[in-house]
Parts: C-alpha cells; structure tokens; sequence
C-alpha cells in the first residue's frame, strides 16, 4: 500500500501570508491540530501545530549565561499570557511554524510512512507529488490502514 492510497485529500492548509487567526480558525473548523502551510504554487513550505502555538503562549523560563567574570539572566517573558495570547493571533504563520517539513511522495510505501511517522515522532505526513501538495497522512490512517483486515 502507498502513500496515495492512504492520504486525505484535499488537504485543509494555509498559505504562507496567513496569520495565526486564520489557522485557529481552520483548526477549530475541522477539529484538527496541524496543518502544512503552503506557497502560491501549493508547494510545502512550512508546517504548524498546536504545540508550536503551545511553545508561544507558555510560560517561557529564565536562561542563566555564567561566564567567567559575570552572569547574565535574560527573563523569559516580558508578557503576561494574556498579552502573549493576544499577540499571537496577528502573527504570520510563518514566524512560529517549522519550516524544515518532513514530507513523503506519493508513491512511498506504508511501512516507511510508518517507520518516518514513528522514528521522528511527528503525527501527520504531508504527501508531494512533483513538489506540490496533494495529500496527508496521519498516523491514524496508518492504523487503520495496516490493521484493517485482521481485527
């Protein structure tokens, strides 16, 4: 079985000029908790998830710098949460989303799907075919895909 066979499509994405509102949005819409964000010619450029905005919004801790002849505490928030909430939704998705996206083709076979999902313990795989998108994959459809026809 391959990457094809298994992806959702169409894709529920972004592009790359949205804001950080838009992709709320679209998770709160279809339930989901990532999506690839994507460039006028449909092509992966990036990929963000809760847990990027979860990394934003926390609490950030202080960073002690010992040197030898002093030490130096940046804090880790000038904002309050509430601040950090607010802000967060005009922001373009690009300023918090990773940009080093893990992709698959089309033509990939399950059980690589399954070992790049697992290895690099990400959750969803965007599928390419020719450098555009055209599919996801999660690691549901694996599941479902390779336990199907025995239970």
């Amino acid at each position: 079985m391959n990457a094809n066979q298994l992806m959702k499509y169409p894709v529920i994405k972004v592009k790359e000029t949205s804001t950080i509102k838009t992709v709320i949005k679209q998770f709160i819409q279809h339930g989901i908790s990532g999506l690839p964000v994507v460039n006028e010619r449909n092509e992966v450029v990036a990929y963000i998830s809760d847990g990027d905005m979860m990394r934003y919004i926390g609490r950030h801790k202080n960073i002690v710098i010992d040197s030898f002849s002093f030490v130096n505490v940046m804090m880790g928030d000038e904002y309050s949460f509430e601040e950090r909430t607010g802000k967060l939704l005009d922001l373009n998705v690009l300023k918090i989303a990773k940009t080093k996206v893990i992709t698959v083709s089309s033509n990939e076979h399950v059980e690589n799907i399954a070992a790049i999902l697992g290895e690099k313990q990400i959750k969803k795989l965007p599928v390419v075919k020719d450098g555009v998108l055209v599919g996801i994959i999660s690691r549901g459809d694996v599941i479902r895909a390779a336990f199907k026809t025995l239970i």
